[in-house]
């Protein structure tokens, strides 16, 4: 008996349907199965990772930097000669503290004295030609008036008049100009503050303008420092109610210690140093008890930004993630999500998160390192 191998056409068509539903059928499941990622998949197949977390808390602080600083006293001046002269005479203890108006130094007054009364001579006679001038014009112009005199001599009597007026003027100027050069024999301070060394002792010719010594006004004293352009728009961008709370400079010694005294901003330099890139900053400093020395070197602690409203983390909480800095928090699914944030200063060695994380977020602070998005986490903290 023979049998006829062959399908016949019903049966072609019976397979060929049934390898067409099967097809379907495995491209459905593929599909399906397509729609999670595969960073999903291991994430979902992934057994819980262990980590530690920490709730997000906001307080207020204040972000502080300290910066190099030199003590200069408010005024410096130096007390100059104003006339030459022999020294004759030093008025003060060097390093003593002096008032303004106290006399330093006598210059010999002899020669300035006789040069005034010369000039004070000469100041008299021209009063009394002037005096003369007068009488003769008054008299002069009322015979004018009256048509008894000329026209001519009108003219002359009141040209001489003219003239006295002017060399009692010029008299008067040499007069006062005397008087002040006599009154320069006497040299004095004009501030009160602390006076250095003399620079030329009694004896010794001085010409005018030449220094004797100076002045240092040690109550207020001024601190001059300089800080980065960056740090300058981190301060000049605080709000008026910030300002009030990084108003204060500190001061801090060479050996480490904080004076009692503070200070105020009261000079900003309008441009930043091309040369070094740094804005030049003074502050003001009440100095009653002599703690600070013009010339002593400080540093200064300024405050430059204050937050009501901080959000301070561990920096090791923080890595880098594809659009820049990120951190894990746990969901309440129990997986981590990657959040992109916005740094600000470090702050007593925490960071600043300006945005990206909102108090009562459970942060994860341990074990973040082999996070990925979406894995599955077991706190272990509680």
């Amino acid at each position: 008996m023979t049998f006829n191998t062959k399908p016949t056409l019903s049966g072609r068509k019976s397979l060929s349907w049934l390898n067409i539903a099967g097809m379907l059928s495995a491209v459905l499941m593929l599909s399906a199965c397509g729609g999670e990622t595969s960073e999903e998949k291991s994430a979902a197949a992934a057994p819980a990772m262990p980590v530690t977390i920490a709730e997000v808390t906001t307080q207020a602080a204040t972000y502080q930097v300290q910066y190099p600083a030199r003590v200069r006293g408010a005024r410096e001046v130096e007390v100059r000669a104003q006339v030459s002269g022999i020294l004759q005479q030093r008025h003060f203890e060097e390093g003593s503290f002096v008032e303004k108006g106290q006399t330093l130094f006598q210059l010999d007054p002899e020669p300035f004295q006789l040069a005034l009364d010369t000039a004070t001579a000469e100041h008299d006679e021209a009063t009394a030609n002037q005096l003369q001038a007068q009488r003769e014009w008054d008299r002069v112009a009322e015979l004018f008036r009256e048509n008894a005199v000329s026209t001519r001599e009108y003219d002359q009597a009141q040209a001489l008049f003219a003239a006295a007026n002017a060399r009692l003027a010029r008299a008067g100027s040499a007069l006062n100009d005397a008087q002040r050069n006599l009154r320069y024999t006497r040299v004095e301070a004009p501030i009160s503050g602390v006076v250095k060394v003399e620079t030329v002792s009694e004896g010794n010719l001085i010409a005018q303008g030449a220094i004797l010594t100076e002045l240092v006004q040690i109550d207020p004293v001024q601190v001059h420092f300089a800080i980065p352009q960056t740090d300058m728009l981190r301060y000049r961008d605080n709000t008026i109610e910030q300002r009030a709370a990084v108003e204060n400079i500190q001061f801090i010694s060479e050996q480490g210690a904080a004076f009692a005294i503070k200070g105020t901003l009261n000079y900003q330099a309008p441009s930043v140093d091309p040369a070094t890139g740094r804005v030049l900053l003074r502050a003001i400093v009440n100095n009653a008890d002599n703690n600070m020395l013009p010339g002593q070197f400080v540093r200064v602690a300024l405050n430059l930004q204050h937050f009501e409203q901080a959000i301070l983390v561990e920096p090791s909480a923080i890595s880098q993630g594809a659009e820049g800095p990120q951190v894990f928090v746990v969901n309440n699914s129990n997986q981590a999500e990657a959040k992109k944030v916005t740094l600000g200063p470090v702050i007593d060695g925490k960071q600043v998160v300006l945005t990206g994380l909102q108090a009562g977020d459970k942060l994860v602070v341990n074990g973040q390192v082999a996070l990925r998005n979406g894995v599955a986490v077991k706190i272990t903290n509680g």
